[in-house]
């Protein structure tokens, strides 16, 4: 691929020099490793709609859009307005605020499970607080999950992401980590519900109503409804990470286009309007644990703290508006359903075409491209991504292909957003023909 790594040089010296800079103070010279990708990451100077643009004035027509948190696209004018509005009034104050409370009744109104919410800064933080409300709920110390789940970087439940799923997935985490997290097969009812009938400590089950990281994989409905049943008998807390999900699948999230709730979920990306944010939301009876009031009667919390930045007001006016406009403009997800559903029914079709076996995954406005090892395989959970395709020829070849032409992806998609138009997946197709005809000659 040295061919291929020297046009993309030829195109972005200036994210080199960037990039060569960022060495020297940032370990691998990025932050969030995702972000980095052979031979060195662009690096972005402005964005509009489904385009971004990088230091070289290279334009890309942006389907990771913000980590998928850009449901709007980016600098949508309702979201920009309510960020100006707000910071004539302040950015942080460290205090409660209005904004907090109109942002967790829309929650509220929206999300079927929400019958109390919790902000935090981050996904990974909501996730977290999520496995402590259950254990706090029960108890109990395990929490189960399913294999390829990616829930963040906490420590709680960094277990099982990456195959080969026995395999640690950090150096400095605690040796006894798998004592109180278990794994079992996405999409398999069998397996999970043995997996829950024998674990006598289990606190919580956490599932993605579409895998993310895992491989853009949707759950089966009988999956989700083996979940809810199984830890209703055991007196377990079912949660869905709707990280990715919430407000993207539908209004209420995987939720409410599943009909199933969960007793607890944790919110990210979207909700924040392209801020950071977290929440944890779920029934009163198990949120109510978090109340720091129950310190006043000498009994035991859940401790929740959401950090010095969470419910910042600039925060909770760019929630509001995103969450709002999408409330108002619920057409708004059949159109995204549709876009997304003409990508994954033509993605994979030049490559197959050229003899290139590829399947796409996905559900709603979310997709991804595989490279299949054999012909004929079906893709159900993390493993068969793991074991049947060639995620180095996505994550690498693929993206760098696609990034020279002017498409920026990741892990093969991954999901559109109401900027973007049907010029744009013709662009994204007619791109995929181009880089599969170059696969298929197996040229630089």
């Amino acid at each position: 691929m040295s061919g291929l790594h020297e046009a993309y040089r030829l195109r972005s010296p200036s994210s080199q020099a960037l990039h060569q800079r960022a060495e020297k103070m940032i370990p691998g010279g990025v932050s969030h490793s995702i972000r980095y990708f052979p031979p060195y990451p662009f690096y972005v100077r402005s964005a509009r709609g489904s385009r971004i643009w990088d230091v070289d004035g290279n334009e890309y027509v942006d389907y990771w859009i913000g980590h998928l948190a850009l449901i709007l696209g980016h600098n949508h004018p309702v979201v920009l307005e309510a960020m100006r509005q707000q910071l004539e009034e302040g950015v942080h104050w460290g205090t409660a605020n209005e904004g907090e409370v109109e942002l967790a009744e829309l929650v509220h109104r929206t999300v079927p499970c929400a019958e109390a919410v919790k902000f935090s800064n981050t996904g990974a933080e909501a996730t977290m607080y999520a496995a402590r409300v259950a254990r706090g709920c029960t108890g109990r110390s395990v929490i189960l999950k399913a294999e390829g789940g990616w829930h963040g970087f906490c420590t709680d439940l960094l277990v099982g992401v990456h195959g080969p799923f026995q395999k640690p997935e950090s150096l400095g985490l605690p040796k006894n980590l798998d004592s109180t997290v278990g794994t079992f097969p996405f999409n398999d009812s069998e397996a999970a519900s043995e997996a829950i009938r024998k674990e006598e400590d289990l606190a919580g089950v956490i599932v993605e109503p579409v895998l993310g990281a895992g491989g853009g994989i949707a759950a089966d409905r009988e999956f989700l409804q083996t979940l809810r049943e199984e830890t209703e008998a055991r007196d377990a807390l079912l949660i869905f990470d709707e990280i990715i999900t919430g407000f993207r699948l539908a209004l209420g999230g995987g939720q409410e286009y599943y009909r199933i709730k969960p007793d607890l979920a944790a919110l990210g990306k979207v909700l924040g309007g392209g801020l950071p944010i977290g929440a944890v939301v779920g029934t009163r009876e198990a949120m109510e644990l978090t109340n720091p009031r129950r310190g006043d009667r000498g009994d035991l919390r859940v401790s929740i703290g959401g950090g010095t930045f969470s419910c910042n007001p600039l925060t909770m006016a760019a929630g509001k508006a995103t969450v709002g406009y999408l409330e108002q403009h619920r057409e708004t997800f059949d159109r995204l359903g549709r876009l997304g559903e003409d990508i994954r029914m033509k993605l994979a079709n030049p490559f197959l075409d050229r003899g290139l076996m590829t399947t796409c995954t996905g559900l709603g406005s979310i997709f991804q491209l595989h490279f299949l090892k054999e012909e004929g395989v079906t893709i159900r959970n993390a493993a068969d991504v793991y074991d049947l395709t060639d995620h180095r020829r996505r994550e690498e070849e693929l993206k760098l292909r696609l990034v020279n032409h002017g498409v920026y992806t990741m892990h093969g998609g991954l999901g559109v957003s109401v900027a973007h138009t049907e010029d744009d997946v013709a662009h994204l197709l007619d791109s995929a023909d181009v880089v599969a005809e170059e696969m298929r000659r197996g040229s630089d």
